[in-house]
C-alpha cells in the first residue's frame, strides 16, 4: 500500500484526496492544513497535522502532495525532498524561476522524482488532441487557438489567488496551463508576442499569439469575469484535413466527411468534488494514477516533470515580461 501525506487541505487537496481514495493500492495516510477543520473534513482516518512541516517530519509515507499556495510551493517542497524519494507539487510549480532551479537542483541531488500539476497533459480531450497531432492523420497543422476563461477565483484560501505577488495573477496561475500544454505537443515557438491588461488587477488578463515555421498558435488567459459568467477551457486546432474543437461541451471533428463527435469516456468516481471552475476529476485523477504508478513500481517521472514545469514557468515569465 502505497501511503500519501497530503498537505494543504484547502480546494485543489480536497480534489486530490477524492483522487487518491478512487486509486486501489494507495492510501491518504497523513494530512496537514493551518485549518484544522479543512484536515479534518478530508482525514477519513488519515492522521493529522497542524503543519505541513510536522508532516514532513513526523509522518509515515511514501510520498507527498503539496497543494499550497504558488509563493509557498518551493519551501515546502525543499524540506519534502529530504523526507521522501517521490513529491507530487501543485502548478504553478514555484512563483520564480530561481525558486523552481532551487527545486531542480536539490532534486538532482537527493534522486528525488517530481511530478508537478500541470493537469491538461492528462486531461482526456486534450490526451486525444496530442494522439491526433503525433499520428499526422489530418496532416499538418493550419492554426490553433486555445482559451481559458474565468470568473474570479474567490475559493482561494486568504484571497491568496488575487494577489499577484502571491500567485502571480491569471497569467502565471491559470494562463500556464495552456501554455505548458502548448509546449509539450508543438514545442517552443520561433517568436511571440503577449498583451495584458493595462486596467483592472494585474495580470487578470493575458493573450499571447505564438509563431511557428509554418502556423500560428494564439492563446488567451483571464479570471476577470463576474461570477455569473461559466468557466470555459476550449481549443480548436485547424489541420490541412480536419478541424478539431473542444467547445460548448462538446469535443468535435470536422472533416470532409460531416461533423462527427469525438467520445470520451471517463471514470466514474465516488465522492467527487463540486466547485471553484472543476466539473469532473478526471484529468486530476489521471495525474495522480500516473503519479502513485511510479511509486508502485519504482520508476521515473517522465511526464509533466520539474524540468518541463520550470520550462513552462520560465516562459510564462517571460510572456508577462514582455507583455
Amino acid at each position: 500500500m502505497i501511503r500519501i501525506g497530503l498537505i494543504g487541505c484547502g480546494f485543489m487537496g480536497t480534489m486530490h484526496a477524492n483522487c487518491y481514495k478512487n486509486i486501489e493500492g494507495v492510501e491518504l495516510a497523513a494530512v496537514a492544513d493551518i485549518r484544522r477543520e479543512k484536515a479534518e473534513s478530508l482525514a477519513d482516518g488519515a492522521e493529522i497535522f497542524s503543519d505541513g512541516m510536522d508532516l514532513i517530519q513526523k509522518a509515515n509515507v511514501d510520498a507527498i502532495d503539496i497543494c499550497l499556495p504558488t509563493y509557498l510551493h518551493a519551501k515546502y517542497a525543499l524540506a519534502a525532498m529530504d523526507k521522501v524519494k517521490y513529491l507530487f507539487v501543485e502548478k504553478p510549480v514555484a512563483l520564480t524561476a530561481e525558486q523552481a532551479q532551487a527545486m531542480t537542483q536539490k532534486a538532482a541531488e537527493k534522486g528525488c522524482q517530481v511530478q508537478v500539476g500541470q493537469v491538461i497533459r492528462f486531461w482526456d480531450e486534450y490526451v486525444h488532441l496530442k494522439e491526433i497531432l503525433d499520428s499526422g492523420v489530418y496532416g499538418r497543422v493550419v492554426s490553433a487557438n486555445f482559451r481559458r476563461i474565468s470568473p474570479r477565483p474567490l475559493w482561494g484560501w486568504d484571497n491568496w489567488l488575487l494577489d499577484v505577488t502571491r500567485s502571480g495573477g491569471a497569467a502565471q496561475d491559470l494562463h500556464i496551463h495552456d501554455t505548458d500544454y502548448i509546449l509539450s505537443v508543438f514545442g517552443e515557438p520561433e517568436s511571440f508576442a503577449s498583451v495584458k491588461n493595462k486596467i483592472g488587477e494585474q495580470n487578470s488578463y493575458i493573450q499571447t499569439l505564438m509563431r511557428y515555421k509554418d502556423f500560428v498558435v494564439s492563446v488567451e488567459g483571464t479570471w476577470d469575469l463576474p461570477e455569473s459568467h461559466p468557466f470555459e477551457a476550449t481549443f480548436r486546432v485547424v489541420f490541412e484535413k480536419a478541424t478539431i474543437e473542444n467547445a460548448g461541451g462538446r469535443f468535435m471533428c470536422y472533416d470532409s466527411k460531416g461533423a462527427q463527435e469525438i467520445e470520451i469516456s471517463k471514470k466514474e468516481m465516488t465522492g467527487g468534488y463540486r466547485g471553484g471552475n472543476i466539473s469532473d476529476l478526471g484529468g486530476y485523477y489521471n495525474e495522480l494514477v500516473f503519479f502513485t504508478d511510479a511509486i508502485k513500481r519504482k520508476g521515473i517521472i517522465d511526464k509533466a516533470t520539474l524540468a518541463d514545469a520550470g520550462r513552462s514557468l520560465a516562459f510564462v515569465l517571460e510572456e508577462i515580461a514582455q507583455a
